[in-house]
């Protein structure tokens, strides 16, 4: 009589990687670069709050097929820290509660569906759609079980973030952190330093100048016998 021997259980794998580009063109990954790096800033001081931008996020243990990678999302609750994916389970269960999508000419009305429904599905709480090239922004915030679109994002703050929305007359999204401030690209917050810089360089001068006019003032006093006292 022959004996089997015991089956080995194939563990399952997640892939980390599903294949596609971060972005297709610049424009989209300046736009995924800007907004999730003001994010990472938002949140730099609360080691609590995780934030990332195109890492797979698995919600069901087990289902690898199951998953989706948001142009950028947040996680409360979560400790900061690098994830080779976001798998759920191993996240007490949390799953993001804000995702953004920045759209791109390849992306499909059928593409767009489906990820507005795995969000949906998996509790997102706060849903943000961006296309640069038509200058076009939509948002949904849940209530109830269902993501519902959110009226006019023109002014909209994220209860969540505390960020407000603005859209140019151009169709060029702004994001203002809760102190006003608004997201900058790396391009933009090195002339930001630069210019400021400047400034204080400029700021220097001046009272260096102002400085030096106070010193010859006072020697021509001093040569006519006066003190800076006597002229009051």
């Amino acid at each position: 009589m022959s004996v089997q021997a015991p089956v080995a259980e194939t563990a399952i794998v997640y892939p980390e990687s599903d294949g596609k580009p971060i972005a297709e063109n610049t424009k989209q990954f300046r736009w995924i670069v800007t907004i999730e790096g003001g994010l990472e800033a938002l949140f730099r001081d609360d080691p609590n709050v995780f934030v990332a931008g195109d890492l797979l996020w698995y919600p069901v243990e087990g289902r690898p097929d199951v998953c989706t990678a948001p142009d950028a999302m947040v996680v409360f609750g979560r400790p900061k820290g690098d994830r080779r994916s976001y798998l759920q389970w191993q996240e007490d269960g949390i799953p993001p509660q804000v995702v953004f999508e920045v759209l791109s000419p390849g992306n499909t009305y059928a593409e767009m569906v489906r990820k507005f429904q795995f969000n949906e599905r998996y509790g997102v709480e706060e849903y943000y759609v961006y296309d640069p090239d038509r200058g076009e922004l939509s948002g949904w915030q849940r209530r109830g079980g269902a993501l519902e679109e959110i009226d006019s994002m023109q002014g909209w703050v994220s209860p969540r973030l505390g960020v407000r929305f603005e859209l140019g007359p151009n169709g060029d999204l702004a994001l203002y952190r809760p102190d006003g401030e608004r997201f900058a690209s790396y391009v933009e917050l090195i002339a930001q330093r630069e210019q400021a810089h400047r400034r204080a360089e400029e700021e220097h001068a001046r009272a260096e100048q102002e400085r030096r006019r106070a010193e010859r003032l006072a020697a021509q006093l001093r040569a006519l016998g006066l003190t800076p006292d006597d002229a009051e």
